[in-house]
C-alpha cells in the first residue's frame, strides 16, 4: 500500500484483551506505544518487533511503517 492508498489518518484498532474495536486517529509524526482500551480499560502495547499499537492491532499500519515498506 502506498501512503495515500486507502488511508484517511484513522483506523480501527482491536483490543487484544477484549476484542473491542474503536476508530482511532493515527498520528502522522509519532508512534503510539501505549493505548488504553475504552471498553475494558486495559493497556494495549505493541507486539515485539512492531513500532506501535497500530502496527500490531490496527486495520492499517502507522505512516512510519508504510514509509519503511511494511
Amino acid at each position: 500500500m502506498t501512503p495515500d492508498e486507502g488511508f484517511s489518518g484513522a483506523t480501527v484498532l482491536r483490543c487484544p484483551h477484549c476484542e473491542a474495536e474503536s476508530r482511532e486517529r493515527i498520528p502522522a509524526d509519532a508512534c503510539v506505544v501505549l493505548h488504553d482500551c475504552s471498553a475494558c480499560g486495559r493497556e494495549i502495547r505493541p507486539e515485539e518487533g512492531d513500532c506501535c499499537v497500530f502496527c500490531s492491532y490496527g486495520a492499517h499500519p502507522c505512516p512510519s511503517a508504510v514509509d519503511r515498506g511494511r
